[in-house]
């Protein structure tokens, strides 16, 4: 049994917050710089060069890249060996209270959907967990803007809409979306399991790295349609037009019903952010 203190895991909450929400990871990065030299367009040139600009200046000195500093979704793969010393929950919204007070990221979450009173400190975090095997944590910081976040959809497909069904949907709600979630994006897909695990599915898809396709070749394959199918629609960066629209599609599926094929498109921008350590 290996033991952690739960301020250990406040301490890395609040600076995954902060890198996060200021360098773009590396995967993202290149793959927006190769859109850029194999946009044919001119002002999709040109919007691909401020992208590329701004992320650089958001590294270079230690400021947001969006000034969406998002809700903060935490990932935690918990080893099954692994003893926690203190309040987890509490440990965590401390991490991001810290993180986002430290960082001087803008605080965007209402303590009541309706009532809609901001609760000043980007609290609580979206938590998801998850027990493995062995004795570590590994821990990933995703911050989620919501102009992305208000274009995704789910559908409770039936099983005979097939494949095709499933394709259909995901590029309807690619269509739809249009500008609205800042492309160039990446589009996470959730397939299988309930309604609100292929939710989950499609979240955890966007912290996939772009260089790495499904492990299935026959999902990789439906990635690799999906997203020539997407970038063929012309919405282009920022919705001006253009041969980019989407970055890469990232697919996670699960076992189902018999009577049931849910699917889940999760939308994150141009600026896909997280960050993952393991303790």
């Amino acid at each position: 049994m290996r033991e952690f203190q739960a301020g250990v895991l406040t301490d890395a909450i609040r600076d995954l917050a902060i890198e996060a929400n200021c360098v773009l990871p590396a995967d993202m990065q290149a793959r927006i710089e190769q859109a850029r030299r194999d946009e044919p367009f001119p002002t999709a040139q040109g919007i691909l060069d401020k992208i590329i600009e701004n992320y650089g200046i958001a590294e270079r000195n230690t400021v947001p890249i969006c000034q969406d500093t998002g809700v903060c979704c935490v990932f935690l793969k918990i080893g099954q060996d692994v003893h926690i010393n203190g309040d987890l929950r509490a440990a965590i919204d401390e991490g991001v209270r810290q993180g986002y007070a430290q960082g001087y990221l803008r605080k965007s979450v209402v303590g009541d959907p309706l009532r809609r009173q901001n609760t000043g400190d980007n609290t609580p975090a979206m938590l998801y967990t998850e027990i493995v095997p062995g004795d570590r944590i590994e821990l990933t910081v995703a911050p989620k803007g919501f102009g992305s976040e208000n274009m995704s959809r789910l559908a409770m497909l039936k099983p005979s809409d097939g494949v095709e069904g499933v394709k259909a949907f995901i590029l309807k709600t690619v269509e739809e979306a249009g500008p609205n979630p800042c492309p160039p994006i990446v589009v996470g897909v959730g397939i299988g399991g309930t309604f609100d695990k292929a939710a989950y599915l499609a979240k955890k898809a966007l912290m996939r790295s772009l260089d790495v396709r499904n492990p299935d070749p026959y999902y990789a394959g439906l990635e690799a349609e999906l997203l020539e199918k997407i970038n063929a629609l012309g919405i282009g960066p920022q919705g001006f037009g253009g041969k980019t629209t989407a970055l890469a599609v990232n697919i996670e599926w699960m076992p189902t019903h018999i009577a049931g094929l849910p699917v889940a498109v999760n939308i994150n921008c141009h600026v896909t952010r997280h960050r993952t350590v393991v303790l």
